[in-house]
């Protein structure tokens, strides 16, 4: 196990380990001071200057096994995975992405049918742009905090209940719309990943399942968005 084989290394008294409790998922990391040896974003040069560099590579080594998300990925990196997508496109039957096929998959998928009914079959044509928002945020191990589901109010709902929900766009923020103006969070339609705030009354977003159903960059207005969750990123 991860807790055992790290705490097996640790040899100073400011080590400690640490359990965090997020999202459903405990998160093990190793703390040195104020460096978190599970930093999968450490540079290797960095990692050869540091007498603990063994214990950070079997901390990486041990969190990749368990699907650990690291704490140090930015928005402009989701941002980058995001849209690289672009261009990708549903089948004639509204389905058949990539997002479809991680998210039938995923233990989530089980999860959001107990809650909703019907089966996982039913993703395999299912409405995609949140499959595609929570297929990027698991691709970067940030799934507790980007959140996987595959309806947008719940989606919506799940950043409101750990109060990272607001009204101010930030790169990388995880936007919500209603096209006909309405502000509730029951009335939320669609979802994407914010990229830039315009400073004219709209932003620039990232969305899949857009346009024919499609992953593409598109302009939204101000009118149509109902708020926005907020990821932890790194600073």
């Amino acid at each position: 196990m991860f807790v055992t084989t790290v705490h097996r290394l640790l040899d100073a008294p400011k080590n400690q380990l640490k359990a965090v409790a997020f999202g459903g998922l405990v998160l093990a990391q190793v703390v040195t001071g104020t460096a978190l040896a599970a930093n999968a974003d450490s540079s290797p040069q960095a990692d050869a200057a540091s007498p603990k560099s063994g214990i950070v590579a079997v901390a990486r080594q041990e969190a990749a096994k368990v699907g650990l998300p690291s704490r140090q990925v930015s928005a402009e990196q989701l941002l980058a995975l995001a849209e690289k997508q672009v261009g990708i496109s549903e089948n004639g039957s509204g389905g058949g992405t990539k997002f479809h096929a991680w998210y039938m998959s995923s233990p989530r998928a089980r999860e959001t049918v107990a809650r909703d009914s019907g089966t996982i079959a039913d993703y395999a044509d299912a409405a995609w742009c949140d499959m595609f928002v929570s297929w990027v945020g698991a691709q970067m191990g940030l799934q507790d905090t980007v959140g996987a589901d595959a309806y947008t109010v719940a989606h919506a709902k799940w950043f409101a209940a750990r109060d990272r929900w607001g009204t101010t766009p930030k790169p990388g923020a995880v936007v919500f719309f209603s096209f006909n103006g309405d502000k509730s969070i029951d009335g939320i339609e669609h979802v994407g990943f914010v990229i830039k705030d315009n400073g004219d009354g709209t932003i620039r977003t990232v969305e899949g399942n857009t346009d024919g159903g499609k992953v593409e960059i598109r302009t939204r207005p101000a009118s149509q968005i109902v708020g926005y969750g907020y990821p932890g990123y790194a600073a």
